[in-house]
């Protein structure tokens, strides 16, 4: 099997693995995923063609983790119309890609609801038998009777790339065009599972406005892109 085809069966199927964990993520998690994303970018208007390859780990630690995030990037600069540089040669556009999980603590206000029981008075019924009074449920259910302030375990997951190019660069040191980290912060997700919608979110709108911060939210029921206003 030749190089090219190789890596065409390879995008291919990380084309179809992304959307099975599309499908898998958002039927298992009750609310949209969103990412805050920060970018910063010198984008050059002569890249379109341009060929582009990996930084790799030097200690090759997680390398097939590492191999199937870089699927993930392939397949947006594809779209954008680089292509992948044949395998050993170093691409003029260099892709350097890092991930990171971890916690924090977080300080968060939940409702607080009380289940009311009530006394159901003695009774008579028509044949004359008296039945005793009794403590029972409220039937109107739970009662919401305000709000406390709690501790949350969050996880925050986050991507880093950075596009370098080597063009008009001092050999070695290819110069940065384009960094965007993007983060999630929420409830406990598998990070393989969180990295397809990180670089989606993180190539949305490229190469997008130098210096902006936004949110993308992505939506569970249709798996769509939502551009949030941007923190202040």
């Amino acid at each position: 099997m030749t190089y090219s085809t190789f890596a065409s069966r390879f995008a291919n199927n990380c084309r179809l693995c992304l959307a099975l964990a599309a499908t898998a993520l958002l039927t298992a998690c009750a609310s949209p995923i969103t990412a805050k994303v920060t970018s910063f970018n010198q984008w050059p208007g002569n890249v379109a063609g341009a060929t582009f390859s990996y930084f790799r780990p030097t200690d090759g630690i997680n390398d097939l983790e590492q191999q199937a995030y870089e699927g993930c990037v392939q397949v947006e600069l594809e779209r954008l119309g680089l292509k992948r540089a044949p395998q050993g040669q170093v691409g003029r556009i260099e892709v350097d890609i890092v991930t990171g999980n971890g916690t924090r603590d977080r300080k968060v206000r939940e409702a607080v609801y009380q289940d009311n029981y009530i006394f159901h008075p003695p009774y008579r019924n028509a044949a004359g038998h008296v039945f005793p009074g009794y403590w029972g449920p409220d039937a109107f259910g739970s009662r919401y009777v305000g709000d406390r302030e709690v501790i949350r375990t969050m996880q925050v997951s986050n991507l880093r790339i950075r596009l370098l190019d080597t063009q008009g660069s001092t050999a070695g040191k290819p110069r940065a065009v384009f960094e965007s980290r993007a983060v999630y912060e929420g409830d406990n997700e598998d990070l393989p599972d969180l990295v397809p919608y990180l670089v989606r979110a993180v190539f949305d709108g490229f190469p997008g406005q130098n210096g902006r911060v936004k949110l993308v939210k992505f939506d569970g029921k249709a798996d769509t892109t939502t551009k949030l206003k941007s923190p202040s």
